[in-house]
């Protein structure tokens, strides 16, 4: 079952967020991206995380993350930390960048792919206009292979959610992500429809 628990720290799949202060912007520039990516990067290796789907929009973000030997707290902590003492050098400013602690949710198997969809559906549902792999600061162009993933993105993890061969898994993945996901929550994605 899925359940939303702020101190959650069992081994399984979380799906994670954390929030501008008052909702202002966490990112300004593709550089603040790309350093928040680096941080989640070195995070990820060091609590032996595996990272299955990311969106970075302006205010928020989203990680699905494959935990197994704990440390989620920690570890947000120190991406959440380490970022924010980044941008605030980065942009002369002081105070807090995260409004609250962040947000997380275990996922069983049941709710593991709904959560990746919806963090890649992120931007679409914010109103931004084109195709999914227009959006360059999510994880969806990496998994169909558009661009290059940094390395505790865990492609080959989340491509055999759909399937045992890299092609058919990619097919049935953008299927997946481009359905409504209230039109076929209930649809294991590795059945045919």
């Amino acid at each position: 079952m899925s359940k939303h628990n702020p101190r959650d720290e069992r081994a399984g799949y979380h799906h994670v967020c954390a929030r501008g202060n008052n909702k202002q912007r966490i990112f300004l520039s593709h550089a603040d991206r790309r350093r928040f990516l680096e941080l989640v990067d070195q995070i990820a290796t060091k609590y032996h995380w595996e990272i299955l789907a990311y969106c970075l929009m302006r205010n928020h973000y989203h990680l699905v993350i494959r935990v197994t030997d704990g440390g989620l707290a920690r570890g947000m902590c120190e991406i959440n930390g380490a970022y924010s003492l980044h941008f605030n050098r980065a942009h002369s400013r002081i105070n807090h960048l995260f409004g609250k602690r962040y947000w997380n949710e275990y996922l069983d198997e049941k709710h593991l792919l709904n959560a990746i969809r919806y963090v890649v559906q992120n931007p679409r549902r914010a109103g931004a206009p084109g195709p999914l792999e227009a959006h360059a600061w999510t994880s969806y162009r990496a998994a169909i292979g558009l661009a290059l993933a940094f390395g505790r993105f865990a492609r080959d993890e989340l491509l055999g959610l759909f399937a045992s061969t890299p092609a058919a898994a990619i097919e049935k993945f953008v299927a997946f992500c481009e359905a409504s996901a209230a039109g076929d929550a209930s649809r294991d994605p590795r059945q045919p429809p």
